[in-house]
């Protein structure tokens, strides 16, 4: 697309996707006040998938899934994947099968309306405060606890190079082994090229494709194998971007 229209296309997404973060709103808002916590998150979860697939629908950001049949739907997991683009809190609201929890910087609760939504469903954390890493991995582990699946981004922000996947943190590998949680790798493949970080005028619509990888086992594995357990869902993450992208 020229500059022009990627210019048009990327105004008329943001207007869809403010109006329905505004009709939205008022059930989170709702739901969050008169709902003890878990049902109220769950409830909320709900609203938002129902806000993803609009604005899917609605703005040509398409979004398809695979292999959802292959998780285990009675069991807790920890969901790890790759983060390249804004449009990645819409894509796994349609794609992860399961209820979760997601962590989530807690600068993005100051995005007026979103950030409203925003810090009523995910987990909040202030990197630069060791508190902060703590409360938030006490509060991830809760979830799990209680019967939940959660949601990392392991590289913990966007993918700002240009190489497939940027280092990860411990924390999503940490609390696996901790819980004896097992981890599910997925990979959001396009959400880059169809809504660039660094470049956002050059937009377009298209296909974002999630794909769901293989169950990986913490059984029996110790925090001295947190750095070989990040390795191994790193490399598998990488190899499925690189087969799965488009040439160009």
């Amino acid at each position: 697309m020229g500059r022009i229209l990627s210019t048009i296309f990327l105004l008329y997404a943001a207007i869809i996707f403010i109006a329905l973060m505004f009709v939205a709103l008022p059930f989170v808002l709702l739901f969050s006040a008169i709902l003890p916590l878990n049902t109220g998150k769950r409830a909320i979860l709900i609203v938002l998938r129902t806000w993803a697939w609009l604005f899917s629908i609605l703005s040509l950001f398409w979004v398809r899934t695979k292999n959802k049949e292959i998780v285990d739907l009675n069991k807790s997991h920890i969901y790890v994947g790759n983060h390249g683009s804004y449009l990645d809190a819409v894509v796994v609201c349609l794609s992860i099968p399961q209820y979760f929890s997601a962590l989530g910087k807690v600068e993005i609760t100051k995005v007026p309306v979103f950030g409203l939504i925003y810090k009523r469903i995910v987990v909040l954390i202030d990197r630069s405060s060791k508190e902060s890493r703590e409360q938030s991995v006490n509060a991830l582990k809760k979830d799990i606890t209680n019967g939940q699946s959660i949601l990392i981004f392991a590289e913990g922000t966007m993918n700002k190079t240009e190489k497939p996947l940027t280092d990860f943190y411990d924390g999503a590998f940490r609390i696996a082994i901790e819980t004896q949680t097992p981890i599910i790798p997925f990979v959001m493949i396009n959400n880059r090229k169809l809504l660039p970080r660094k470049h956002p005028l050059k937009a377009r619509p298209g296909i974002i494709t999630t794909i769901l990888l293989s169950e990986i086992s913490v059984a029996g594995l110790s925090l001295e194998d947190v750095p070989a357990l990040k390795k191994k869902v790193y490399d598998l993450m990488e190899e499925a971007i690189i087969r799965n992208s488009p040439a160009n």
